[in-house]
C-alpha cells in the first residue's frame, strides 16, 4: 500500500486524536494514511473532519457494491436481530441458501465457508493434499501472484518480499513464470498434486492471463491428474462483469477460492469445488469457527440478489467501457502512462513514474486509489459507480499523474 507524508496534508484535531490512540494501543503492522474515515455511501466516504472523498478502491476491493449498500445493510440488520452466530455443528438456513446461490452461478458443486481469502486458499491447499492422502503434496504457483498471509498461502505467493524473515517456508510449492506453460510442464512430477493461479493477477498489477494460458493449464491438469485451483479472491463475485473470472476464458477449474467482495464488505470467504472432490475435506480435517455464520451468509445472499435485481453485471460492462475510453485517451496524451488494463471493475494503469507519488497527489485531490508493484495504479471501483463518478475519477487521476510526471 502506498503511503503519504502526513506533513503534506494537515491532520485535523479529531483525526489526530484517533491516530494517538492507535499509536499507543494498535500493533503498527499497517502503513496508514493520516485520514480517519467515519462514514461511507456508494462511492463516497467522509473523514472525521467532514471532508468528502471519491473512493475508487473501496474497502481494498471488498466493498464491491459501494459503501453501505441498502439491500445488504437491511439484510444484515434483520439477521443480527434474529441470530448472530451458532457453531457449524448445527444447520442454519442462510448458509445452505448462500451455498446454493454460489453453486448455481458457478460450475455447481459445494461450498466450504470461511472468513477471508487466505483461509479459502488454505482450504484449497489442504484439499489438494488430502485428495492423495498427502502423497502428491506439491503445488505449482506463479510469479506475480498473491494468495494471502497465512503460512501456506504466503508460501504459495511467489514473491520473495513477502517471505522475508518468515523462513523456512512450507515445503512443496514450486514457482513458474506467469504465462509459461513449458515451465509448468517441467515442474510437474509424481509428487505434484495441483496448480494454483489467479485468472487475473490482482496485486500483481491487474494482468489477465495470456491467451491460451489457462487453457494450457487445464490440459496439463487433465493429462497429469492435477487439481486446477483458481484464486478468484479479487476477480470473483461479479467484479469483471461475469460472476467469476474464469467465465471469460472458457476454462472450468476444479476449485475456486473467493473472499473480499463476497459479502459486500462483511468478512466472508469460500472455497467452491465439486461434490466428488469435496468428500476429501472430511470432518476433522479443516474448519472455520465463524465460517458461513448467519450474518455473513445474509450479506452474501443479499449481495447476489442485489447484483441481479439491479442488473449490475451489465452495468459493469458499461462502466468498464467508460473507464477504458477515458484512460486510453489519457495514455495517448501522457507519456507517463505505459499501459491501461481494464477487466470490468479491475483496472490497472501502468506508469513510467513512481506510483506512490501519484497516490499522494490523488489523496490531496480527495480521490482514493491504490498503487501496486511500484508503478501500477490499481482501481477496484464499486459495481454501482455512476457515469459522473467515472468521469470525475478519471479527470482527477489524470491531473495527479500529469502533475507527478511534470516534476521530472
Amino acid at each position: 500500500m502506498a503511503t503519504i507524508d502526513s506533513a503534506s496534508r494537515p491532520v485535523g484535531t479529531k483525526t489526530q486524536a484517533v491516530i494517538d490512540v492507535f499509536s499507543r494501543y494498535v500493533v503498527p503492522n499497517y502503513k496508514r494514511f493520516p485520514v480517519c474515515l467515519v462514514r461511507g455511501e456508494g462511492s463516497r466516504v467522509w473523514d472525521a473532519e467532514g471532508n468528502e472523498y471519491l473512493d475508487l478502491f473501496p474497502g481494498w476491493g471488498c466493498n464491491l457494491l459501494g459503501h453501505c449498500p441498502g439491500p445488504v445493510v437491511r439484510a444484515v440488520q434483520e439477521q443480527v436481530a434474529r441470530l448472530i452466530h451458532v457453531p457449524n455443528t448445527w444447520y442454519t438456513e442462510p448458509q445452505g441458501e448462500w451455498a446454493r446461490l454460489l453453486s448455481e452461478r458457478s460450475f455447481g458443486g459445494q461450498a466450504f465457508f470461511c472468513n477471508s481469502g487466505t483461509e479459502a486458499n488454505e482450504a484449497a491447499i489442504k484439499l489438494v493434499r488430502l485428495r492423495s492422502g498427502g502423497e502428491r503434496y506439491k503445488i505449482i504457483t506463479f510469479q506475480g501472484g498473491f494468495h494471502g498471509r497465512t503460512m501456506g498461502s504466503v508460501t504459495a505467493t511467489a514473491q520473495p518480499k513477502y517471505h522475508e524473515g518468515l523462513g523456512p517456508m512450507l515445503a512443496g510449492f514450486h514457482y513458474a513464470p506467469h504465462g509459461d506453460l513449458d515451465a509448468v510442464e517441467k515442474l510437474v512430477d509424481d509428487r505434484t498434486g495441483g496448480i494454483l493461479v489467479e485468472p487475473i493477477l490482482g496485486e500483481g498489477g491487474v494482468v489477465p492471463a495470456p491467451e491460451g494460458f489457462l487453457q494450457g493449464l487445464r490440459r496439463i491438469a487433465d493429462e497429469r491428474d492435477l487439481l486446477l485451483v483458481f484464486d478468484e479472491v479479487q476477480c470473483g463475485c461479479g467484479r469483471t462483469g461475469k460472476w467469476f473470472g474464469y467465465q471469460h476464458f472458457g476454462v472450468v477449474p476444479d476449485v475456486i477460492t473467493l473472499a473480499k467482495s463476497l459479502c459486500a464488505g462483511i468478512a466472508g470467504g469460500a472455497m467452491l469445488t465439486t461434490a466428488d472432490l469435496a468428500r476429501h475435506l472430511r470432518p476433522g480435517m479443516h474448519a472455520a469457527t465463524f465460517g458461513g455464520n448467519p450474518v455473513a451468509a445474509a450479506a452474501g445472499i443479499a449481495a447476489i440478489r442485489m447484483i441481479e435485481d439491479e442488473g449490475l453485471l451489465d452495468h459493469v460492462d458499461r462502466a468498464a467501457a467508460a473507464f477504458r475510453e477515458r484512460l486510453a485517451a489519457l495514455k495517448e496524451r501522457c507519456d507517463a502512462v505505459r499501459d491501461v488494463r481494464v477487466m470490468g471493475m479491475m483496472i490497472g494503469v501502468e506508469l513510467t513514474i513512481d506510483g506512490a507519488a501519484v497516490v499522494q497527489a490523488c489523496l490531496e485531490r480527495n480521490l482514493l486509489v491504490n498503487c501496486t508493484q511500484g508503478r501500477v495504479i490499481r482501481l477496484l471501483p464499486a459495481m454501482t459507480i455512476t457515469e459522473a463518478d467515472v468521469e470525475e475519477g478519471c479527470e482527477t487521476l489524470a491531473e495527479a499523474i500529469m502533475e507527478v510526471a511534470s516534476r521530472g
